[in-house]
C-alpha cells in the first residue's frame, strides 16, 4: 500500500527551523506539511540554549514569543555568564544579564540596551521545540506527518514528488508538493540529493558533551548561580549551562588542539575538573555526545524547486546559539518568498533571492563564530598555573584573565551587531540607491535604512512597537510615511496593479527622525528594507516589477527570463 499526500510546501524535518518555517507559511495562507522521523513529543538532544532578539522578533509576530518566555529556566534564575577557576571554584569576572522575570524592565549593564520589542531569551532546546511544535499544531493549514522520513525525490515542471515510509507500519508514502524545502539537519538528504557540497573549515574543535543531573551542585557553589558558567583552570576548561534551573545541566569539555581522540580523554576526569569536585561527588549522566565544530556552508542552498535550511545548509561550532538562529532567519527569507510566489505576486524569479541574500551572510556570520571560537581557545590553551593560588599574586592573575574573558565575550552574549547589523547585498529584489549600508561588528552596530537592512525599530507614539503595526496590516510590504503631506496614491496604485501586497503606515515616532533619514521606506515581508526616497519614483511599476522579480537582469539566458514572467 501507498499513501498518498498533498500539500503546497512539503517541509523535511521538524526542528525549531522548520516549525519556524511551517508556522509562518502557514499564517501566510499556504497549505504546508511536514515531516519527522521522531515520535511526537520526542525530546530533541539537548543542544542551543540561547534564542537571539532576532528570532525573539519573529516570534512575537508568530504569536509564540511569550509562550517562550514562560518556558526554560525559572523566572529569577539568572542569565549571567560567569567565567571562574572551576565551577565551584573562584569567580574571576561576570557578565550581567537579566533574568526572564526581568527582561522587559532591566536596566544598566551590556544586556539592556536591545532596540527591539524583543530582547534575546535563554532557553534550550529541550523546552524551546515544544512549545514550538504545540504552536505549529494549532496553526490552520498545517500538518504534522510524525515517524514519516523522506528517502527520495523527483522533480519535474509543476512541482516535486517525494517518496519514503512510514516508520510505524512500514507502508511507502507519495507526497505531492509544488515546493519542498529540507530541514533535514546536517546529515542532510536533501542536500546531497540537490548535489550542494559543504566547504569551508572541518575542524574548530573537538569537545566531549555531557547532559547530566547532579542536585547537589547548585549547593556547591561559592558565587551567585549563571545561566552559563565557563570553568578555566591549567588542568581542563570547559563550560557548564545550566538547564532547569535546579539540578539539570550540560557541560562542555573542550579538547585540546593535539587531543584527536575522544576515547583518550578519561570524560568523568575532565567533568570533575571542570566542575571543582572531588570523587565523592555524585552525578547522573542522561546522555553523552562527542562532537566536532566546524565551519561549512553548502554551495547552493537550492535546486529549482527544492531548498535548504539551517543545519541543512550550514554547519559550524556552536556559539551563542548562532546555528539555530541562523537557520530561523534562513527561514524566514524564504518563508514569504514561497508565499508570495504561491500567491501569484512574485514571479518566479524571485525566488532566486533567498541564496542570493542568505548564503553570503551564512558565510560571513560563520566566520564570526570560528574567529571568536579559536579566540577562546586561545585562552584555554594559555591557563596560567597561578591562576588558582592564594593571595595578591592569584588575584592580579585571576583580574587579568577575568577581565580580558569578558572583554572578549561580552561581544558574543551581547551580540546587537550579529543580531541587527547584517544586511543583504546583490539580491534580485532590492533597490539599492548607491550607499553603502554600515559597518557592523558581533557587537555593535547601526540602525539604517539603507536598501538591504533592517528596518530600524522604534516605538510609536502610540505606545505600539513598529513591528506590530506592520503585523497588523497583513504581514506584507509596508510603505513607511514620516511626511503624511506626500502623496503615495500612484505608488499603492502600481502595487495593487501587479497585486503585491502593500500597506502604507504613517509613522508618528518621537525618534523616528533620528532614525529615518528619508520619508518613504518600503519595508519588505522579512522587515527589510527593500526601497526609500523622498518621493514616489516616477516609474511607480518600474519599481514594484522589481521587488516583485519581474524586473530580471537581461544578462540571464532568453528562456530563464520568458519563464519568469
Amino acid at each position: 500500500m501507498t499513501e498518498q499526500l498533498k500539500a503546497q510546501v512539503l517541509i523535511v524535518g521538524a526542528g525549531p527551523v522548520g516549525l519556524t518555517l511551517a508556522i509562518d507559511l502557514a499564517q501566510r495562507g499556504i497549505d504546508v506539511l511536514m515531516t519527522e522521523i521522531r515520535h511526537r513529543g520526542e525530546p530533541p538532544n539537548v543542544k542551543c540554549n540561547h534564542v537571539a532578539a532576532r528570532s525573539m522578533e519573529v516570534f512575537r509576530r508568530l504569536g509564540v514569543a511569550q509562550a517562550l518566555r514562560d518556558a526554560g529556566l525559572p523566572a529569577d534564575y539568572p542569565n549571567d555568564v560567569a567565567y571562574r577557576t572551576a565551577v565551584t571554584g573562584m569567580e574571576l569576572s561576570r557578565i550581567p544579564i537579566p533574568a526572564r522575570r526581568d527582561r522587559y524592565t532591566a536596566t544598566g549593564g551590556p544586556d539592556t540596551w536591545w532596540p527591539t520589542p524583543e530582547p534575546p531569551h535563554r532557553i534550550n532546546q529541550i523546552y524551546l521545540e515544544p512549545v514550538l511544535f504545540a504552536h505549529a499544531e494549532a496553526t490552520p493549514g498545517l500538518r504534522i506527518r510524525n515517524r514519516t522520513r523522506i528517502d527520495d525525490f523527483e522533480q519535474d515542471d509543476e512541482g516535486t514528488w517525494a517518496t519514503g515510509v512510514d516508520l510505524d507500519d512500514g507502508h511507502a508514502v507519495r507526497i505531492r508538493c509544488l515546493y519542498m524545502v529540507g530541514c533535514d539537519g546536517g546529515r542532510s538528504m536533501v542536500r546531497k540529493k540537490i548535489g550542494a557540497s559543504l566547504h569551508g573549515t572541518d575542524v574548530v574543535g573537538r569537545v566531549q558533551s555531557t547532559y547530566f543531573r547532579a542536585p547537589a551542585l547548585l549547593g556547591l557553589l561559592k558565587h551567585p548561580p549563571a545561566w552559563a558558567t565557563f570553568a578555566l583552570n591549567p588542568r581542563r576548561c570547559g563550560n557548564v549551562y545550566a538547564i532547569d534551573g535546579r539540578e539539570t545541566w550540560l557541560l562542555h569539555n573542550y579538547l585540546l588542539p593535539d587531543e584527536t581522540d575522544f576515547d583518550s580523554i578519561d570524560r568523568d576526569w575532565a567533568i570533575r575538573q571542570i566542575l571543582g569536585v572531588g570523587d565523592d561527588f555524585e552525578y547522573e549522566v542522561i546522555s553523552n555526545e562527542d562532537w566536532i565544530g566546524r565551519r561549512l556552508v553548502a554551495d547552493r542552498f537550492r535546486d529549482r524547486r527544492v531548498f535548504i535550511c539551517g543545519d541543512a545548509a550550514h554547519l559550524w561550532i556552536p556559539m551563542a546559539g548562532y546555528g539555530m538562529n541562523a537557520g530561523i532567519a534562513d527561514a524566514m527569507n524564504l518563508s514569504w518568498l514561497l508565499a508570495g510566489r504561491l500567491q501569484g505576486w512574485l514571479t518566479e524569479a524571485a525566488l532566486a533571492a533567498h541564496e542570493a541574500e542568505r548564503q553570503p551572510i551564512t558565510e560571513q556570520v560563520s566566520r564570526f563564530a570560528m574567529n571568536h571560537a579559536l579566540a577562546l581557545q586561545r585562552q584555554r590553551e594559555g591557563v596560567p598555573e597561578g591562576i588558582e593560588a592564594p593571595g595578591p599574586e592569584g588575584d592580579a592573575l585571576r583580574a587579568a584573565r577575568g577581565q580580558a574573558l569578558y572583554d572578549l565575550n561580552v561581544q558574543q552574549y551581547c551580540c546587537g551587531g550579529l543580531n541587527f547589523g547584517y544586511f543583504y547585498e546583490g539580491s534580485p529584489l532590492i533597490a539599492y540607491d548607491g550607499e553603502a549600508a554600515p559597518a557592523y561588528t558581533m557587537a555593535e552596530f547601526t540602525p539604517s535604512t539603507v536598501p538591504g537592512c533592517r528596518t530600524p525599530h522604534l516605538w510609536l507614539d502610540d505606545g505600539r512597537s513598529l513591528y506590530d503595526a506592520m503585523a497588523a496590516l497583513g504581514g506584507g510590504y509596508t510603505l513607511l510615511r514620516l511626511d503624511p503631506a506626500i502623496d503615495v496614491a500612484p505608488l499603492e496604485a502600481a502595487a495593487a496593479a501587479r497585486g503585491l501586497p502593500l500597506r502604507t503606515l504613517d509613522i508618528r515616532a518621537a525618534d523616528a527622525a533620528s532614525l529615518y533619514d528619508r520619508p518613504l521606506v518600503i519595508s519588505r515581508p522579512d522587515q527589510h528594507v527593500a526601497w526609500r526616497g523622498h518621493a514616489v519614483p516616477a516609474d511607480a511599476l518600474a519599481l514594484i516589477d522589481l521587488l516583485r522579480g519581474a524586473a530580471v537582469p537581461a544578462s540571464q539566458p532568453e528562456k530563464e527570463r520568458e519563464t519568469s514572467q
